[in-house]
C-alpha cells in the first residue's frame, strides 16, 4: 500500500470511527426524550384512569364504553386514546429495556423498535457528543498543538539533561 492510499484508509478509518462512536450518544439522548415522552403520556393516561375511577369503571371498561358509543366523536376519542396508552406502554418498555442493556449494546437496542416521532426529533436536535462541529474541532486542533508543544518541550529538556549528565559522565 502506497503513502497516499495509507493516508486515505487513516482518514476514512477516522471518519468512520468519529461517525460510529457517535451511536450511544445517540442512543442517550434519544432515551432522555423517551424519558420527557413518558413523563408527559403519564399525565394523560393518569388522568384517563382517575375519570374512569371516579365513574367507577377500570381503564378497560372506560375504553369499551368508548367503543360502545353511538356517537362517531366518542368512538374516534376512544380508539385515540387506546393509541395513546398503548404508545405510552411500548415507550416505558422501551426504556426498561434501554436502561437494563450494556452501554455497547444500547443503538441496537434502540433500533430493535425505535417511536418513529422520538426517533425523528432526536435526530433533528442531534448535538455529537465528540468535538465534530467547526468551533470543536478548532478547539481540538488547539488542543492538539498545546499537548504536541509540551510534550515537545519536555522531549527537549529531557534530551538536555540527557547530553548534560554525559558531558559531566565524561568530564569526571
Amino acid at each position: 500500500m502506497g503513502p497516499i492510499a495509507r493516508i486515505i484508509a487513516v482518514v476514512a478509518g477516522l471518519a468512520g470511527g468519529t461517525v460510529f462512536s457517535q451511536a450511544p450518544e445517540f442512543a442517550q439522548q434519544y432515551r432522555q426524550r423517551i424519558g420527557g415522552a413518558i413523563d408527559e403520556l403519564r399525565v394523560i393516561v393518569e388522568d384517563f384512569n382517575v375519570q374512569a375511577a371516579e365513574h367507577h369503571l377500570d381503564r378497560q371498561q372506560a375504553l369499551n364504553a368508548y367503543a360502545q358509543s353511538s356517537d362517531d366523536f366518542l368512538r374516534d376519542r376512544g380508539v385515540s386514546m387506546r393509541s395513546t396508552i398503548t404508545r405510552y406502554e411500548t415507550l416505558l418498555s422501551q426504556q426498561l429495556h434501554l436502561g437494563t442493556a450494556a452501554p455497547v449494546a444500547k443503538p441496537f437496542v434502540l433500533l430493535q423498535d425505535a417511536d418513529d416521532v422520538v426517533f425523528a426529533n432526536t435526530w433533528r436536535d442531534f448535538v455529537p457528543g465528540v468535538p465534530v462541529s467547526f468551533a470543536g474541532l478548532v478547539w481540538g486542533a488547539i488542543g492538539f498543538v498545546g499537548g504536541w508543544m509540551v510534550a515537545a518541550l519536555v522531549g527537549l529538556g529531557a534530551r538536555r539533561a540527557v547530553k548534560m549528565r554525559r558531558a559531566r559522565r565524561q568530564v569526571s
